[in-house]
């Protein structure tokens, strides 16, 4: 005959819920960026030239935290997101964390977005060294202003050599006018709109690049971050990205 028993720390579990033992998190000591909550889902749908939708983004925010320097004299609150790019049937692309932040009156995007999916192919089963630089919203911009660059930097080797740089950054990024409202399927949103050259490089050798460069049109809204973007390649529109759930 088998007899059971509860042990005093499961009766106290039962007692208190479950909860009194699940993790919690501190709360960030400074607004979170562009106000994100904790498991606040941000979705894009990605559109052609001509408004068809091609695939979509999925971005949840997992974490929220808060960072201090070594001289303890600036607070940077985080976001942790899960980011997933799928296809038009729904096929995930790419899946990558990123990380955004804010201190003072500005957010930052992660400069890892900037990298395009496909940018790595070629360099398969090699070493990557990542070197991001956040890309920086201001809560109010002033009509005329420039931004700071913003993207990533890769160094690709091999455990002997070093193979290649690839980049994708954003550069001479301007503010052109604004606050105006912009429309997409989540809403409408009070946005500054910001135009920058997109630089997208790979240089195999001192003397060797390959190089394209598209202007980027983004509008953001301070409270909500990145509305809609635009793509143009030699000033034809090529892709839209815009908020389509928050």
């Amino acid at each position: 005959m088998s007899c059971s028993f509860m042990r005093p720390l499961g009766l106290v579990a039962l007692l208190l819920g479950a909860s009194a033992f699940a993790p919690t998190h501190l709360l960030p000591e400074g607004p979170a960026p562009f106000r994100l909550t904790d498991n606040a889902e941000l979705v894009y749908n990605l559109l052609d030239a001509k408004g068809q939708k091609t695939g979509h983004i999925t971005q949840r925010v997992v974490r929220l935290d808060s960072e201090t320097n070594k001289k303890q004299t600036l607070t940077t609150t985080t976001a942790l997101l899960k980011s997933g790019i799928y296809d038009a049937k729904n096929r995930l692309v790419r899946m990558q964390d990123l990380t955004y932040a804010a201190h003072h009156d500005t957010s930052f995007t992660d400069g890892m977005a900037e990298l395009p999916p496909d940018a790595l192919r070629r360099f398969r089963d090699r070493i990557y060294d990542y070197q991001p630089t956040r890309v920086a919203w201001p809560d109010a911009p002033t009509v005329g202003t420039r931004l700071p660059d913003g993207g990533v930097v890769v160094a690709i080797s091999s455990t002997a050599v070093s193979i290649a740089k690839v980049q994708a950054v954003l550069k001479n990024r301007r503010v052109v006018s604004g606050p105006q409202a912009v429309t997409t399927p989540a809403g409408t949103f009070q946005c500054y709109k910001v135009e920058a050259e997109r630089d997208l490089t790979t240089r195999a050798r001192a003397d060797m690049a390959m190089r394209q460069v598209e202007r980027e049109v983004t509008y953001y809204d301070p409270a909500v971050g990145i509305v809609r973007t635009e793509y143009y390649d030699r000033d034809k529109l090529r892709e839209v990205k815009e908020l389509a759930k928050r």
